[in-house]
């Protein structure tokens, strides 16, 4: 090998030497002056906040997602109060205390004398069934062939209808006739029968020999009481 080219290669090696130094100390100084690196994708905003994540998208629906749960869940809650007022609602307004009306089916009446006022009888109406039941008004007496009721003495109306509970008696008070002789159209009778509302009839058994009625004839409401039936 010629000295010169033997001298040219101890310069190429020198020179490529020489470089690489001067490529190591340029990324030796970069490190120690604190050079700042290329921005990444985890790099802090302006506004000083780190940047979301690729996935902080799905976080954030997730969380709306739980939120959406919780209201669902007070609605469910919602639902179930008022489907309780509704129960209550429902509760209210029930027609199971009010009684049936009292059927001849149901009741057996008796007639007695009564020892005064003179000339009147004494009704007893008895529940012989096994529920509470409302009476009529008042007795539509029918004496033997009658072809109207007697009228009501008004003054003798309660505040309610009468009840009977199974195995209770309701009153009633008949004015048969006047004592005085002033009433008209008298005659004798053996038979009385008491229609109820429902259209079923009781028959009812006079006292032995029957009784006399005329145009006085009245009757009086249904009471709880035999002293308060005898009083009008």
């Amino acid at each position: 090998m010629s000295a010169r080219r033997i001298t040219r290669t101890r310069l190429f090696a020198a020179t490529t030497v020489a470089l690489a130094a001067l490529s190591l100390t340029a990324c030796e100084g970069d490190e120690l002056t604190g050079s700042p690196a290329p921005e990444s994708s985890t790099s802090e905003s302006a506004d000083g906040n780190s940047a979301r994540p690729a996935g902080g998208a799905k976080g954030d629906k997730a969380s709306t997602g739980s939120t959406g749960n919780d209201n669902a869940s007070g609605s469910g809650s919602g639902s179930g109060s008022d489907a309780g007022s509704g129960a209550d609602e429902g509760s209210g307004g029930s027609d199971s205390d009010v009684p049936d009306e009292c059927s001849a089916s149901d009741v057996r009446i008796t007639a007695a004398n009564a020892p005064r006022p003179i000339n009147h009888l004494l009704l007893t109406a008895t529940n012989t069934g096994s529920k509470t039941c409302a009476l009529p008004p008042y007795p539509a007496a029918r004496f033997g062939e009658a072809q109207s009721v007697p009228p009501v003495a008004e003054s003798s109306k309660p505040q309610s209808l009468t009840t009977l509970a199974p195995g209770k008696s309701g009153y009633a008070g008949v004015r048969l006739s006047s004592g005085d002789g002033s009433g008209e159209n008298g005659y004798d009778t053996n038979t009385l029968t008491i229609p109820f509302e429902d259209g079923s009839i009781a028959t009812v058994k006079l006292p032995s020999g029957g009784v006399y009625v005329d145009t006085a004839l009245t009757v009086t409401y249904w009471q709880t009481d035999a002293s308060n039936a005898l009083e009008y």
